[in-house]
């Protein structure tokens, strides 16, 4: 666990510090990174009180009440299900302490005070957050263009069919549209992001 004597060494307070890869491990996040399933932590965010750890597959947040409480919510958000958007990055003025990277989630505001020591590696997360933003957004268009299609040429096929009976049309164009769905998806449907952290983030 990551107590008050690591907090400590790592200079960490209610502004956000970048914590290193070799100390992933020491962060209570790690706890629920489902390494089982070839999760991998790629950026990891730590203030006193809040945890954001980005995977490969989602954002971790533990949220905590204060700085002082050991009382903790976790939040999962995995990229495919929860969208990025509005990704900014805020950088310091000649007397800011800190630098700001804002996000959006699906419907959940992110704002994360960072020490503005850290901006470069903020940088390359902003990069990375943009690129998983318009991969997920470019992958729902095209997949709503073919279920479209797919609709569009079931119901032609449907009308020039008319030998046998209802069922067997109905089974076999139903069987050709469930397989032709899932090879979409399986296209479309990305859920593991890491080549794109191995892309941007700079460790």
């Amino acid at each position: 666990m990551f107590g008050k004597v690591a907090s400590d060494v790592l200079g960490l307070s209610d502004v956000g510090t970048v914590i290193k890869p070799q100390d992933y491990d020491k962060a209570d996040a790690d706890d629920y990174v489902m390494h089982e399933d070839d999760e991998k932590i790629f950026f990891l965010i730590k203030s006193k009180s809040d945890e954001y750890c980005f995977t490969n597959k989602a954002l971790i947040h533990l949220d905590g009440t204060s700085a002082t409480s050991k009382k903790r919510v976790l939040r999962r958000y995995d990229y495919y299900k929860h969208e990025i958007s509005n990704v900014m990055l805020e950088t310091a003025g000649t007397m800011d302490l800190d630098v700001e990277i804002k996000f959006t989630m699906g419907s959940t505001q992110y704002s994360i005070d960072v020490n503005k020591k850290h901006l470069e590696e903020l940088k390359d997360l902003y990069k990375a957050l943009i690129k998983i933003a318009e991969i997920t957004q470019e992958n729902a268009i095209s997949m709503d263009y073919a279920k479209q299609s797919l609709q569009m040429a079931s119901t032609t096929l449907g009308r020039g069919r008319s030998e046998g009976s209802l069922h067997e049309q109905f089974k076999e164009i139903n069987e050709i549209a469930f397989h032709w769905l899932m090879d979409k998806h399986k296209q479309y449907g990305i859920r593991d992001f890491g080549f794109v952290f191995e892309r941007y983030i700079n460790n």
